[in-house]
């Protein structure tokens, strides 16, 4: 189970929890990313675990005030990207974009969808993977595991009638029996970020999280 932490713009120190996620992958053999904020990919990924873009933005070199290049985040150190947070909205035309944008930086994709009907539309983009996170869960405690299994049982199907696309579950994770639940019910990894951004000890919730799934 791949177990990636979006550390969102939460009052963390994120150098910490990098390191805390490369020990705990590295005496665990455990799958473990990290995405911090863009000013911090560089500072995280100097830690040695394997990090990841919050966002990159649906554009190429040239005129993009604003936006994160996705060159500039794979020179900065990040191997993957999140696309389409329940946070930061695309349209389907630039989630297609922002894919393609990533594949062109050598970045995996992991794209995220409200539901399984919103899967299926986005597995057809061909991203690395979907994660399916009901916003009205994100932040709560409560996985989507616990309070409507059918939800991820569906985007796996949704998921595997568009071929073999790997599903992540979202919203709530914050145990390692969220992580057994998510892997029971089909899903190939867990998308957390308040369980650990938010623990008095980030490394222990990260232990947990891989040794108790």
């Amino acid at each position: 189970m791949f177990v990636l932490v979006n550390l969102k713009a939460y009052p963390c120190d994120p150098v910490e929890i990098g390191a805390a996620a490369e020990t705990v992958a590295a005496e665990t053999g455990a799958r473990i990313a990290v995405a911090p904020q863009a000013a911090d990919l560089r500072a995280v990924a100097e830690t040695g675990v394997e990090t990841w873009a919050q966002h990159v933005s649906p554009v190429e070199h040239g005129s993009h005030t604003g936006s994160t290049l996705a060159e500039r985040a794979a020179a900065a150190g990040a191997e993957g990207t999140l696309l389409n947070h329940s946070e930061k909205r695309l349209r389907l035309a630039d989630i297609d974009d922002a894919v393609g944008a990533a594949e062109r930086a050598g970045l995996d994709t992991v794209v995220c969808a409200n539901n399984p009907a919103q899967v299926g539309a986005v597995a057809q983009l061909s991203p690395d993977a979907v994660a399916v996170e009901p916003p009205e869960l994100i932040g709560t405690g409560t996985p989507v595991s616990q309070a409507d299994p059918d939800v991820v049982r569906a985007a796996v199907d949704a998921a595997s009638a568009v071929g073999d696309v790997p599903v992540y579950c979202g919203a709530g994770i914050s145990t390692g029996d969220d992580v057994a639940a998510a892997r029971d019910l089909g899903a190939d990894g867990v998308l957390l970020a308040s369980g650990v951004a938010k623990a008095d000890d980030p490394e222990a919730a990260l232990r947990d999280l891989v040794t108790d799934s």
